[in-house]
């Protein structure tokens, strides 16, 4: 695998984002801040780490099956840990965790941000096809996936496998980190403003939707698509609750008929679906999504 240079050309870019009163690191910026400590490991970063404007985050060696879910608040994650600790799963090899139950993983990155500057994460769009429930704790922390202002330590993945057994392994990336300043978020009038000028949902034959058809409010909503698309029947699909475990470092390795089931229109009644409880679906957007660069 590529691991980053030692140097890099891209400096003035960095110090540009730093005068910047909001918004999100890019990847090169990210790439810098990696460089100049911001964001550290012992073990290398890898340059496919580095997405447009995040970076994967990686699994450490070692799960902790803990009792239940916890926020730091004003103790170190370790000092909670202690309390809520079952056993330790070794990762360095491959370890299995189980459907339903709460893990939390010390990943590899740490941080060391400078004034003004906080993180989030999220799951990466593999963790949540396959239902693992994933979110971010850090030392003295009061809110799950937010990294305050000048962090300075660890980081920590809970993990709850919710429809299969999954088996994971030192750094597999489950979650990706975002750096940010300010409010990067946009306003209603300021996303209306901006897709005006860029639309960014689609109808199925490639025209983009108008924006007074679009639905704003604290973001952009987009809808489902029961109808199916030409020469396809399947709009949906259902897991199966009695599967066998899921490797997570194999890639296009699955049948996916083994883990899941297929929702045809038969089974679409005057245009609904009944979802069961703690049934985890995956379906289409009714729109075509365009993310401009």
């Amino acid at each position: 695998m590529k691991t980053l240079s030692a140097k890099s050309h891209l400096s003035r870019e960095l110090v540009r984002s730093l005068k910047r009163k909001s918004g999100y690191l890019t990847n090169q910026s990210i790439e810098l801040a990696c460089h100049e400590g911001m964001i550290h490991s012992r073990v290398s970063l890898l340059a496919s780490q580095f997405q447009p404007v995040s970076l994967d985050l990686r699994l450490g060696s070692c799960a902790y099956r803990i009792q239940s879910s916890f926020l730091p608040e004003n103790d170190t994650v370790e000092i909670k840990l202690k309390e809520v600790k079952l056993y330790e799963v070794d990762l360095r090899d491959g370890g299995i965790l189980e459907k339903g139950a709460i893990y939390l993983i010390p990943l590899l990155e740490e941080l060391h941000l400078p004034k003004n500057f906080q993180g989030r994460t999220n799951p990466k769009s593999s963790t949540g096809r396959l239902d693992m429930f994933t979110r971010v704790i850090v030392d003295h922390g009061h809110r799950f996936d937010e990294i305050p202002n000048e962090y300075k330590g660890k980081i920590y993945l809970e993990v709850i496998p919710r429809s299969f057994p999954v088996r994971v392994k030192e750094g597999l990336r489950l979650n990706q980190l975002r750096i940010f300043q300010g409010n990067p978020h946009l306003s209603d009038i300021q996303l209306k403003n901006y897709y005006k000028k860029t639309p960014i949902l689609f109808s199925e034959d490639g025209r983009s939707i108008e924006v007074d058809k679009v639905k704003i409010d604290n973001g952009l909503f987009i809808s489902l698509d029961l109808a199916g698309t030409k020469g396809d029947r399947v709009v949906a699909y259902k897991a199966k609750t009695n599967s066998s475990v899921i490797d997570m470092s194999f890639n296009r390795h699955y049948h996916p008929m083994d883990f899941w089931e297929p929702i045809t229109l038969t089974q679409i009644r005057n245009k609904r679906l009944i979802l069961e409880p703690e049934s985890f679906y995956i379906m289409m957007s009714k729109e075509k999504i365009c993310i401009w660069p």
